[in-house]
C-alpha cells in the first residue's frame, strides 16, 4: 500500500472572519481527520495541518481571514494509507482496491478493478477489460477478497435488460 494517498475529508465553506472552516471529515470517528498527521491536496504538494473547534469547524494552520480560507473551499484532504489504522476483518479501504485482479470462481480473468464508485446505494467496482463492467461491491457478487494475492473473487449478476417501452422482453 506504499505510496497510496487516501481521502479523507474536504474543506467547506469559511466560518466568521478569523480564517475558519467547514470541515468535511469522512473517517470513522470524524475527529480523527487532524490526528493522522499533515493531510495534503489531491496533487500531494501542498500540506494542511489541522485544529478541529469542534460543530465541523477548523482551523488551518496558517489561514487567518476569511478571503484566504475562501480560497481553500472545496479542497479534498488526503492522508498517506500507511499512517491509517489496519481495517477490521473483512472491512477494506476502497483505496486497498484499485488494481486488484479480478476473476470468477472458475478462474476466468474479467478484468482489473480501475476505480471504485459510490452511488448512493452502495459502492461499486469498476472492472476494466476490453469493455468497462460495473459490479455492486456486495458479498454475493464479490464473495472473495484476497489483498495480499492481489486479486477478487467476482460472480457478476446476470444483466438486467429493459425492452424499449411497448415491446415485450426476449424470452
Amino acid at each position: 500500500m506504499a505510496g497510496k494517498r487516501i481521502l479523507v475529508g474536504e474543506i467547506g465553506r469559511p466560518h466568521g472572519v478569523r480564517g475558519l472552516v467547514k470541515l468535511r471529515s469522512f473517517t470513522a470517528d470524524p475527529n480523527a481527520i487532524a490526528e493522522y498527521g499533515p493531510l495534503t491536496d489531491e496533487t500531494g504538494t501542498r500540506q494542511y495541518r489541522l485544529t478541529l473547534l469542534g460543530d465541523g469547524l477548523a482551523q488551518v494552520e496558517g489561514i487567518a481571514d476569511r478571503d484566504a480560507a475562501a480560497k481553500l473551499t472545496g479542497t479534498k484532504l488526503y492522508v498517506d494509507r500507511a499512517a491509517l489504522p489496519p481495517p477490521e476483518e473483512e472491512e477494506y479501504y476502497l483505496a486497498d482496491l484499485v488494481g486488484l485482479q479480478v476473476e470468477t470462481p472458475e478462474g476466468q480473468p474479467l478484468g482489473t478493478v480501475r476505480a471504485v464508485e459510490e452511488h448512493g446505494a452502495g459502492s461499486f467496482l469498476v472492472v476494466q477489460d476490453r469493455k468497462e463492467l460495473l459490479l455492486p461491491f456486495t458479498r454475493a457478487v464479490v464473495p472473495v477478497v484476497d489483498l495480499a494475492l492481489g486479486k477478487l473473487v467476482a460472480i457478476p449478476p446476470e444483466e438486467v435488460v429493459v425492452p424499449p417501452p411497448g415491446q415485450e422482453a426476449a424470452e
